[in-house]
This record gives structure tokens, sequence and C-alpha cells, in this order.
């Protein structure tokens, strides 16, 4: 068997719902063992869409290559049989509330006196610690807080939010990042530490420009909601055309570009559009001259190619269907097909992570619950058939085959 860059670590994983379970699947994907610890019912999102035979086709989108265990944490046994692998484990992941690990005697304190050499990694909405920490949080929680959806919608209309999760996703990145950060750390002899990665942090770190640009003008500009264009620069944004939509930029050398293929060389000679800045003041009349030659075309497909033979930055705005069957999509393999027992073929993202000497994505499974409660007890720990037995009769362990 080919090895994988994360061969021998460990992890243990207290995860649930998304930011926390995408981490780990990230590790997993890469050659780390994880071990995730589920309640005796499962996880959340062992309930989430779609469900065939009472299995989830989420749950198993986020947790492919990890070994399941049920375990009732809430139990002094339960926690026994957690402490016992956190002493043999490299790195444990978490994301509840903060409070739910130390009342479940499985808090940073308490874990790092039984491995010192413990990475240990809890992602949370606010973080560990501050006024706001002790709330509950979810992605569109900490894109409220982080200032995100008040930028995104149409002025003068309510904010809006999109149907995906690139809070969560992209804190479990950042998570990733940080315990991989950490081990080469301990690797260099730091020995373990502590993470504490918060989702709103992560979202107010995306204002690349909007924080600094109310403090310098001394609050004078503050970003508000500018729906299809952008608030400074012009041309940039989404255009109706033939009943579809476009994305075009037009900045730097590309506005000369755009401006000749719209058959508009007038506005090149014209001082008020001279630079960025001028451009920007004119938003107006430079989108009713985009509009005007869209309107000439035979179809957004049409306007693409045009504005692209030009390299002029386009895109069609596309479906998810339309994504998926794109021929570049296909090529690149950025749809990927995992099996399950239960739905057979399953297709989901792939991991956007790309390796020269690993190519390949692994060919991973999701556990059900429970399903490796045997093996790691027995394995890594010992113990035998008839404590195992023990264990389930007393509802400290369990098994569904969900």
């Amino acid at each position: 068997m080919t090895k994988k860059m994360l061969d021998t670590f460990t992890v243990v994983d207290f995860t649930h719902v998304l930011a926390g379970p995408h981490c780990t699947k990230m590790l997993a994907e890469f050659g780390a063992e994880v071990l995730k610890i589920e309640p005796l019912g499962g996880e959340m999102i062992r309930m989430f869409p779609t469900i065939r035979d009472g299995r989830s086709a989420h749950f198993v989108q986020h947790n492919i290559g990890k070994k399941t265990m049920a375990i009732d944490i809430t139990t002094t046994k339960g926690q026994g049989i957690c402490h016992e692998l956190i002493k043999q484990a490299d790195v444990v992941v978490e994301n509840f509330a903060p409070g739910v690990m130390k009342k479940h005697n499985l808090d940073w304190e308490t874990l790092r006196q039984l491995n010192p050499e413990l990475v240990m990694c809890s992602i949370s909405c606010f973080g560990q610690d501050g006024p706001l920490s002790h709330l509950p949080g979810f992605d569109y929680i900490g894109q409220a807080y982080a200032g995100i959806i008040d930028l995104t919608g149409e002025p003068g209309r309510p904010p809006v939010f999109g149907e995906y999760a690139f809070g969560d996703l992209s804190t479990s990145t950042h998570a990733y990042a940080a315990i991989l950060t950490a081990l080469i750390h301990r690797m260099k002899g730091g020995g373990g530490q502590y993470l504490d990665i918060s989702l709103m942090e992560v979202l107010f770190s995306y204002h690349e420009m909007n924080v600094q640009l109310y403090d310098t003008t001394n609050g004078e500009f503050t970003c508000e909601r500018s729906g299809a264009f952008h608030p400074l620069f012009a041309p940039v944004g989404i255009y109706p055309c033939k009943g579809r939509y476009i994305f075009i930029i037009g900045l730097t050398h590309s506005w000369d570009s755009l401006m000749k293929v719209i058959g508009r060389e007038d506005m090149l000679s014209d001082p008020r559009l001279a630079d960025l800045d001028g451009r920007g003041k004119h938003t107006d009349e430079i989108n009713a001259a985009i509009e005007a030659w869209l309107e000439t075309v035979d179809d957004v497909h049409a306007a693409v190619a045009t504005l692209q033979e030009k390299r002029i930055p386009s895109a069609p705005i596309l479906t998810i269907p339309e994504v998926m069957e794109l021929p570049h999509t296909k090529e690149r393999g950025i749809v990927r097909t995992v099996s399950d027992p239960v739905f057979g073929e399953v297709q989901i993202p792939r991991t956007p992570l790309r390796f020269s000497e690993f190519p390949d994505s692994p060919d991973l499974q999701a556990g059900t619950l429970g399903q490796y409660n045997h093996e790691i007890l027995s394995e890594r720990l010992g113990y035998s058939e008839q404590q195992i037995t023990s264990l389930e009769d007393n509802g400290i362990i369990g098994s569904k085959n969900i």
C-alpha cells in the first residue's frame, strides 16, 4: 500500500455538522487515521438530506475516510475510553460550544496532562473567550457578526445570504493549516499546543480592503451593499445577457481591450475616464455602454467567447448542474465520485489541494455509526470481546447501520 503524507498521525475527532468534520476529512484524505467519536444516536449531520434507508449523503460527503465510533462521553467510562485513545493520539479536533469539552473532562487542561505532545484544535463561532464566546453559532451567524451578510444584496434593500457554507469550509481549512503548522512546530521540538480557531475571525479576514478603507479615510468611506456592481471600480460586475448573466472585469489593460470590443473607442480618449478613480465615478455610463453591446450578441456564451479571445476576464454565471458538466470540471476532476454501501456512487466536490507525488484522490468511504468500535477498542486499547460486550450492554458504546 502506498504511504500517504500524513501516515503515522492519529486524530481523535469530536466534531459535528461541518466546520469540524470538513477539517478532519482533509486530514483523513491525506493519510491521518481519524477516529470520529459520535454520540450514541449519531451526530446531527446524519439527519441532513439526502436520506436513504436512514443514511445521510450529507454525512457521507464530509466524513469519508474516518473510523467511526459511538461513545457516550457523558459517562465516566466513556470519557475513560476517550482519554486512553488521546494518550496515543497526535491531534484532537472539536467544535462544540466553549465549555462542553470541559464539562466532559475532555478540555485542554485535562488532555495536556495526559499527552503533553498533543495538538488540540477547537473550532467555534466566536472563539474560546470574549463576550460572545458563550453563544451558539453557525456559518450564517458568523457571517452576520463579521460584516459579510451586510455587504450582500442590492443597495437599499435587505441583505441576503447564499446557500453555501464558505464560512464553515474556509474555517475548517484554516484549522487544517493551523494543525499542520503546530505539528511541524512539534516535530522541531516545540511540544504540543492548543489552537483556538474562530469562524467570525476567519470571515472578518476576508475584508481585503473594507477595514483599511474605513480606517484610513477616518470613517468617510464605509463599504455598503452594491448589488451587481463593484462600489469603487468600473467596469466590474454582473451584466444581463439574453436571459442569462455574465461577469465582466475591465480593469487596467483590459479596459482598452473591452472598449474596442464593444465599439466604444471614444471612451478611451474621454478625460473623465482616464484612470480607475474617474471610471469609478461614471459607473452608470460605462455599464450602459457594455449592456448595449451585450444586446447585440447571440447569447451569453458568444459574448464570453468574444471577450475571452481578447483576454478580458469574463465568465457566464453558471448553475451547479452546468458547473458539474463543464469540460474543465471534468478534465480537472473537480467533481469526484465516492462509493457508499447505501447510495452506491455519490458525486461530491474534490478537496482542492493537489500534490505532484499524490495526484489521485484516495478511495475512501464514510463509516456507519459505531462501525469501528470493536476494531479500535480491541486493536488500539487491548479490550477483550467480553469487555466490549459489557460496554454495549451498559450503553457506553453503540452502533447502527446508518
